[in-house]
């Protein structure tokens, strides 16, 4: 069988057209550098808490209020605008919703343009350690929402989706209900909600409340948590960072 003869000669570019080739691929390098950093810089930017270094609602013109059915609800009166949060506890991705907009949401409850009601929920209970632990969150909520103010409530409600507080989905451990009633402390709960947190007293009450919540985000027409409406439209609020800045 013949074989074709292949060529030994090496292409030498003429002097001139090497420079441009190096030129042209050295600017062409710098370009995918800069867009490269960009990418990462804004990938960075996006993830980053928005209204940073305000904290949690601080306004003593805030009132908490219980609605039903586990529901706790921050607001100025008057204010006209209704934000629904639907959470697990463990959930990752609440966990980034509430590190990213937390803040800024605080602001828009103390500055009465929103009022904001929180829904809890316990999909994930099967996926922590303990096999309860959505659910005892839940129940701290409740212990920490019916003893004390809206100011309390917020710190608390902020520490448990703290991602130095928050169990890792499918874990090997997370919280017990001491370290849940010890967080409830630290951001300023009484030892009513502590003695209501280590006892266990809204268990039953968490999980039908849960239930209840369930069944509400399946019937907003949110696709899981976290699951955000805003007078009752559901928004991408984990895909849209200016969801809550245009709220006015």
């Amino acid at each position: 069988m013949s074989q074709k003869k292949i060529s030994s000669t090496k292409h030498t570019p003429q002097a001139t057209s090497n420079t441009v080739t190096y030129v042209l691929g050295g600017i062409a390098f710098v370009v995918v550098v800069i867009v490269i950093a960009v990418a990462i810089m804004w990938q960075s930017g996006s993830d980053a808490p928005r209204n940073d270094g305000y904290g949690t609602v601080k306004n003593p013109e805030v009132e908490l209020s219980l609605p039903g059915d586990g529901v706790v609800a921050l607001a100025r009166p008057g204010a006209q605008r209704v934000i629904d949060v639907y959470e697990d506890p463990m959930c990752p991705f609440c966990g980034e919703l509430e590190v990213k907009h937390g803040q800024e949401l605080a602001q828009k409850i103390d500055d009465g343009v929103v009022a904001v009601k929180y829904h809890l929920v316990n999909f994930l209970d099967a996926q922590s350690a303990s096999g309860d632990y959505s659910t005892r969150a839940v129940a701290a909520s409740h212990c920490v929402a019916a003893t004390e103010n809206a100011r309390v409530y917020s710190a608390f409600h902020a520490g448990l989706f703290d991602p130095d507080f928050r169990p890792e989905e499918g874990g090997d451990s997370d919280r017990t209900d001491a370290e849940l009633a010890d967080l409830a402390r630290s951001d300023g709960a009484s030892e009513l909600a502590v003695e209501c947190i280590v006892t266990g007293s809204q268990r039953d009450a968490a999980v039908a409340d849960a239930n209840t919540g369930r069944d509400a985000l399946a019937a907003s027409g949110a696709r899981g948590t976290p699951g955000v409406l805003v007078d009752g439209q559901v928004v991408d609020a984990l895909g849209d960072s200016e969801w809550l800045a245009n709220i006015n």
